[in-house]
């Protein structure tokens, strides 16, 4: 392939891999206007989760379709769905309306960013280049981390909301036009099986998982009848999908991956990480605003991206000299560190030393894995598998993700209620008015209006749940150490033939 079409290709996935990674930081910077307009304030939650559960129950669904039918078919699909999506949400009338498009989006979302991987890896014959563009890749997705919320503040305040949602249609049109100039593919003689009853299964069993991840202790009590029936409609689903995948001609899932040693560590990492990630993004701010007393979150989560995008370049550079295993477990090791840090960070902590750490956190802890993990993957399995192999990590990232958010709101949650309780009476709270300190909202919404002895005690009682739940992502870190070592000792080897002759008919 020329160098210049291969500079048009990955022109084309960086713009879409952009569009789609921009959209939540985007949308989040954007949600007080949306409610101000639309109204929905009870129902905004689900804006991101439908975007959440589409995008993550369709990923593995689109990787393996891509090994199947190709990788330019699906990312074109992928962007259709991600654009109609967009222009859905933008003419929104309803919350409901809204959340439902989102959901349109998601699917896209799904297709996007594992194919954008698999096209890079199936493109290049040497995995040095390939683990440095997929570096650069992981990249995009911290420089929209930044740039996101700036953006959506932007359009929302000068141009209105829904412009945060139009913005995606230029790009996107821009790069499917690229892809389709650019991308030859070859077409496969053969016509291939697809896996419906396997894809349902998988499907069934994703969202039913993720829903009772997301609504257990929050909406609904964990031992609710509506939490365990989702639990059981995964655990069943699940089983099913086992037993159709071992009989289907062309699996959605092909078992024979996990006989694989790295796919099975690389998996527990990036669920490690994601449960490390997500469990950052959502109590950090909180920590910042509620208990340090900012202003905002940016002074800590804009580093905390800003340096996940350079750790995800330069360990994609330093692939080539170190194992994948190592990758690993120094990752790992770094969020033991900082998760120690985390849950023992005074509650006075000056706002140099919160940067220090997130910038540890993104730099050390999760960048690393956005593009290693995705280069150990697709170079320990058959070329055939390359799409859905490319798939697993961000599912599983997300995976990992959720259920970190939704352990660490558990123990935060019960933990903050406990303190409170305990030492109401003596910090000058009546003991009609426990139940209504055991809200942290109250704190943020209505700081200035508390009384300074209150105040002090319930940001003291919400810090220390939070330095408590931070316990949970050192277990992660632990689990990530154990990780390492079941995924072998892997690294970059130089092929001995080109992968795009090895490859014909599958990019």
């Amino acid at each position: 392939m020329k160098k210049d079409r291969k500079g048009l290709i990955i022109a084309a996935i960086a713009l879409g891999l952009l569009m789609s990674s921009l959209d939540n930081t985007i949308t989040s910077s954007a949600i007080s206007h949306i409610i101000k307009d639309i109204n929905g304030f009870d129902q905004f939650s689900w804006v991101f989760t439908a975007y959440m559960l589409a995008s993550t129950s369709m990923m593995l669904v689109f990787g393996k379709m891509s090994d199947l039918f190709g990788r330019k078919l699906f990312y074109l699909i992928g962007i259709g769905f991600f654009l109609l999506g967009s222009a859905l949400c933008g003419m929104a009338q309803d919350m409901t309306q809204l959340i439902l498009f989102r959901a349109v989006q998601g699917i896209g979302a799904g297709a996007l960013f594992p194919i954008s991987f698999t096209i890079i890896f199936t493109m290049f014959a040497d995995p040095k280049q390939a683990a440095k563009m997929s570096g650069v890749l992981a990249g995009v997705f911290g420089l929209s981390s930044v740039a996101g919320p700036q953006l959506g503040t932007f359009l929302s305040e000068q141009w209105g909301w829904r412009w945060c949602f139009y913005v995606n249609l230029p790009i996107g049109i821009l790069s499917s036009l690229i892809l389709m100039l650019a991308l030859k593919e070859s077409r496969s003689e053969r016509r291939p099986s697809i896996d419906y009853m396997g894809t349902v299964c998988l499907i069934i069993t994703t969202i039913s998982l993720m829903l009772a991840l997301e609504l257990g202790g929050k909406d609904f009590a964990w031992g609710s009848w509506q939490i365990i029936l989702l639990f059981a409609a995964s655990i069943l689903c699940g089983t099913l999908l086992l037993f159709v995948e071992r009989r289907a001609k062309e699996p959605i899932l092909p078992l024979p991956l996990f006989r694989n040693r790295m796919i099975v560590g690389m998996t527990l990492g990036c669920i490690c990480q994601g449960g490390i990630m997500f469990s950052a993004i959502s109590y950090l701010p909180i920590f910042s605003t509620a208990v340090l007393g900012n202003a905002n979150s940016n002074t800590l989560l804009t580093p905390m991206m800003f340096s996940l995008m350079v750790g995800a370049i330069a360990f994609g550079f330093l692939q080539q000299i170190l194992s994948y295993r190592l990758m690993l477990a120094l990752s790992m090791t770094g969020g033991i560190v900082v998760s120690v840090l985390l849950a023992t960070v005074s509650h006075h902590a000056s706002t140099w030393y919160m940067v220090g750490l997130m910038i540890a956190l993104g730099l050390i802890v999760i960048g690393p894995l956005m593009s290693v993990a995705q280069n150990a993957v697709a170079m320990s399995v058959d070329r055939k598998y390359i799409g859905i192999s490319s798939s697993f990590v961000g599912f599983w990232r997300n995976i990992g993700g959720v259920l970190g958010a939704s352990i660490i709101a558990t123990i935060v949650n019960n933990d903050y209620k406990h303190i409170v309780q305990e030492g109401a009476v003596s910090n000058g709270i009546p003991a009609d008015q426990v139940s209504k300190w055991t809200n942290p909202d109250l704190i943020i919404q209505a700081g200035a209006g508390i009384p300074k002895q209150i105040l002090g005690f319930v940001r003291d009682s919400l810090g220390s749940a939070i330095n408590h739940g931070f316990i949970l992502c050192i277990i992660f870190g632990a689990i990530g150490i154990a990780a390492a070592l079941i995924a072998g000792p892997g690294r970059y080897v130089r092929p001995s033939q080109p992968v795009e002759q090895a490859t014909a008919g599958h990019m």
